[in-house]
């Protein structure tokens, strides 16, 4: 079985095909930087020139069974491009297309999209959750991208027969990781005293290893083909007990201040921080029951221990 991995430098790519190796799979690393990791022995690495609607697939596609394609023009809290979001539809929308007919055309099997919870939205309540089925309500340019790539993918796959999976991973940490969640790491580590000790949210989050599981079994599992299916760790935690978590996992303790999650949000509405305290303050969930109940899945690792993981 030969399965291609794009993205393959990136924070997933690599990992998950760390993860596959050793599983008989006949593997191709796609990458777009002239750095190259330490792939698998058995696997094949392939340079593309761009991620766009005009790539020539054609070398790389042949005879591929299966595609993971993870590579994406990636979120970021400050976008300095002009116009974000057409440059976010060139890579993930157009390129994302014009992988995705090529490989129909060549014969592969399946391809596994992934994708993004923006998908379904920035926030829910505390005891309410996203579903795979629910309504598209993505709020910014990631996001949108993210959706009409998967509008059109499934138009590709009903045009043309190929397997459809599409994985909205939430926050995904682990080793290596940047972002939010590294912040989180540098500001732990210093020992800053953090206004957050009285946080009432509860948010999903998948470690790496986790969502590289599911992803494999994506990849072989006959049910997989052409669903919708949200990933987490499956124990939701606040931001509070979060970061008390991970100041445990580092050995720094947890200097955490009990500031009412009003007094935080009014600050962060009067230093026009809004979108940073959605992503501290608010509650973010989802449900993962069709992944246990379609697949039999279930995430091997605690949150506890993936963030011990992570940490060290």
């Amino acid at each position: 079985m030969r399965l291609a991995v794009t993205g393959a430098n990136g924070f997933i790519g690599k990992y998950l095909l760390a993860s596959l190796s050793g599983k008989g799979y006949i593997l191709t690393a796609v990458v777009r930087s002239a750095y190259l990791e330490n792939f698998p022995e058995n696997c094949t690495v392939k340079k593309i020139d761009n991620l766009d609607e005009k790539q020539n697939w054609h070398e790389i596609l042949k005879d591929q069974d299966i595609v993971v394609h993870c590579a994406a023009r990636v979120h970021v809290m400050q976008d300095r491009a002009a116009d974000p979001l057409a440059e976010f539809r060139k890579v993930n929308v157009e390129g994302t297309l014009n992988l995705a007919r090529q490989a129909a055309k060549a014969g592969v099997r399946r391809f596994i999209f992934l994708s993004s919870i923006k998908v379904n939205g920035e926030e829910t309540s505390r005891i309410s959750f996203f579903k795979p089925d629910d309504m598209y309500n993505p709020r910014d340019a990631y996001g949108i991208s993210k959706m009409e790539a998967e509008k059109g993918l499934w138009e590709v796959a009903s045009d043309t027969g190929m397997e459809l999976v599409v994985i909205r991973p939430v926050l995904v940490y682990g080793p290596g990781v940047k972002g939010n969640f590294n912040k989180i790491l540098i500001w732990l580590d210093k020992g800053l005293p953090l206004p957050l000790g009285a946080v009432n949210n509860l948010r999903s989050m998948v470690s790496l290893e986790n969502l590289t599981d599911f992803i494999v079994l994506c990849a072989k599992h006959a049910s997989a083909a052409n669903e919708v299916f949200l990933v987490s760790d499956g124990n939701d935690i606040s931001t509070t007990d979060l970061l008390r978590a991970v100041g445990k996992s580092m050995g720094r303790p947890s200097r955490l201040l009990p500031v009412p999650d009003s007094w935080l949000h009014f600050g962060a509405v009067l230093l026009g921080k809004k979108v940073v305290a959605q992503r501290l303050l608010g509650s973010l969930r989802v449900d993962i029951s069709k992944n246990i109940e379609l697949l039999g899945w279930k995430p091997p690792l605690s949150v506890e221990e993936g963030l011990r993981r992570c940490i060290k």
